[in-house]
């Protein structure tokens, strides 16, 4: 019976799904990326263009500063238009040209200019707005800059070897050197302390008398009392301070105002001479730069729609293509489940070396094996009967004549009956040990054991039995090997090799036991000289009830379960148990077994 798969559970609707939902994460993905990166670049580029800008607007207040006129600025404006790669105009208050970056007809100048440029008047944060680099007479000359400059290196010399203070020397724009003396202790100005330093140089002592007697003049104008100006032009009163109790706070303020503006009204009249004139700066781009814009014109969105459904259409039709291969084969391997478990032979065709045809060959070789193992149950089914059938059936009948009065149960009757349970009981212990050992539940109680001494038990122990079937049992060790096993199992393992052994040799034949060391293994040989075993019969050995002889014959043969129960002790102990044989010469059955290192007698390596 062929049963379809719903729609919504085929592989290859779940394959087309998959395919077009990552394709359609992959083109959003890049599309935001594309948006991402374009967004930053962008981003980048604004970022780049206003650092350019401020720099060119620092370096054109500095000249204003320190230069009285623009009439040498175009070499600056030229230096930074090439480094910034902008076009850079300077012009003044009224729009009239002073200097330009690129050649040709003048540059069509915005409504707005992108600066303006006045020392005097600068949006900082300092209290004046006056440019600190704007110095004017207050500019040393080189001799009194070398003045201070020696006395600034022989104070910084007398903090650090008297007072292990490392100070730092920086000039100010006018020229004059300021230490950093951090680390100092309080009184180390007193010991390296300098009158050159500490006192106005001739040109400053000037330049601040000047400015004193402007602002003196301001505040005399604003009837305000007179105040002294410091260098750093800061200032102290001179007048006595007015009676808390004639003003308030608000008042002191107010006049704190208007000396600050005075100050500030008269530094602006002092340096006006030494520094240029207010000017406009433009900044623009050059006419041939292309701006850099991420443009999602409709022309571009056909585009990019475009694209998007040609890649979706490649990827469902690739798709289609891989799921159909991937599909057909799949449905050729859920029927032959389906005849496998309806008891028809399942066979699949194996397609390619691929991962399918792997599967297709893997399912024909376990669709074999499974056909031969279940002709296996079968005939272990039918094994397990008779065995169990055969002693039962002589118990029942011997009792049954007993209790007729048709037997006498004299001990030997009885004798023959204990024979026949003590068989039963042994394929039953059988097939519980296998049982156990197939639920991997076999318990072993490991202990050093000497490989010697076990063989000399395991032949003392069949010796009774090879002697009566006329087999000679032979045993020899190489050197003296230990191990590490559960000794009762190991007797156990070895005493179905030897009954096997015994078994199939005839009369005057020989079984050998042979133990040595491999490597790290301990291996031990059941070697008989019986009639051998058929190549294609070898595999099958160790299958449960499997005889080389196809007779029930307890003569013959056992039960067939002591060889699969001694490869299951072997890798119980993690170890291995194979057969080699030639036929007419007899078998060879190895038992390899793991050996710790310190398990070893080390005297006789």
């Amino acid at each position: 019976m062929r049963a379809d798969v719903p729609l919504h559970r085929s592989l290859l609707l779940r394959l087309l799904a998959v395919s077009v939902l990552v394709s359609v994460c992959s083109i959003a993905a890049t599309a935001w990326l594309t948006v991402r990166s374009t967004t930053v670049a962008i981003r980048q580029e604004q970022g780049q263009a206003l650092a350019d800008d401020a720099r060119t607007y620092d370096t054109l207040l500095g000249y204003a500063a320190t230069h009285p006129g623009w009439d040498g600025v175009g070499e600056v404006v030229h230096r930074l238009a090439r480094e910034t790669g902008r076009r850079i105009t300077v012009t003044t208050e009224r729009r009239a040209p002073l200097a330009d970056s690129d050649a040709g007809p003048p540059a069509t100048l915005p409504a707005r200019p992108t600066a303006s440029i006045d020392p005097l008047h600068v949006d900082t944060a300092t209290p004046d707005h006056i440019d600190p680099r704007a110095v004017g007479p207050f500019l040393l000359p080189r001799d009194e800059r070398d003045a201070l400059r020696s006395a600034a290196e022989r104070r910084a010399a007398c903090l650090r070897d008297n007072f292990g203070a490392v100070a730092t020397i920086a000039y100010g724009p006018s020229g004059r050197p300021v230490l950093d003396t951090r680390g100092a202790r309080p009184y180390s100005g007193t010991r390296c302390a300098s009158t050159v330093l500490d006192r106005p140089t001739a040109t400053e002592r000037k330049a601040l008398a000047v400015l004193q007697k402007r602002v003196s003049s301001c505040l005399a104008r604003r009837h305000e009392p007179e105040v002294r100006l410091n260098l750093d032009f800061t200032w102290t009163r001179v007048a006595a301070p007015v009676p808390a109790e004639a003003g308030t706070a608000a008042d002191d303020a107010s006049r704190g105002g208007v000396v600050s503006e005075c100050v500030t009204s008269s530094r602006r009249q002092q340096l006006s001479p030494y520094v240029a004139s207010p000017a406009l700066l433009f900044i623009s781009s050059r006419d041939d730069d292309r701006s850099t814009v991420f443009d999602l014109s409709p022309a571009n969105q056909a585009r990019v729609a475009g694209v998007a459904a040609l890649v979706l259409l490649i990827t469902v039709t690739a798709t289609v293509m891989a799921g159909s291969r991937l599909s057909r084969p799949l449905r050729a391997l859920t029927d032959a489940v389906r005849d496998m478990e309806e008891g028809r032979a399942a066979r699949v065709e194996v397609r390619g070396k691929d991962e399918i045809g792997m599967l297709a060959a893997a399912f024909n070789a376990m669709a074999e094996r499974r056909e031969r193992l279940e002709e296996l149950r079968k005939a272990m089914v039918g094994d397990v009967a008779h065995e169990l059938r055969t002693p039962l059936s002589n118990i029942r009948g011997w009792l049954e004549a007993a209790q007729d009065g048709l037997a006498n149960p004299d001990p030997e009757l009885v004798s023959s009956l204990l024979e026949e349970a003590l068989l039963l009981q042994h394929v039953i212990n059988d097939l519980q040990d296998l049982a156990v050992a197939d639920a991997g539940e076999l318990r072993l109680r490991a202990e050093p054991v000497d490989v010697t001494d076990l063989l000399a038990q395991v032949a003392t122990a069949h010796r009774g039995g090879a002697e009566a079937a006329h087999v000679t049992l032979l045993t020899r060790a190489e050197g003296r090997p230990r191990l590490v096993a559960d000794p009762v199992r190991l007797r156990q393992a070895l005493g179905n090799l030897v009954s096997n052994a015994v078994r199939h040799t005839p009369p005057g034949g020989t079984v050998s036991l042979l133990a040595r060391r491999v490597g790290d293994d301990v291996v031990i040989d059941v070697t008989d000289t019986g009639s051998g075993i058929a190549p294609e019969d070898l595999p099958l050995v160790f299958e449960r009830f499997w005889r080389v002889e196809k007779s029930r014959s307890r003569r013959s043969g056992g039960s067939g379960l002591g060889l699969p129960i001694a490869r299951k002790l072997a890798e119980a102990h993690g170890g291995s148990l194979s057969a080699s044989s030639v036929v007419g010469n007899g078998s060879t059955f190895t038992l390899r077994l793991p050996v710790p290192a310190h398990a070893w007698d080390r005297s006789e390596a």
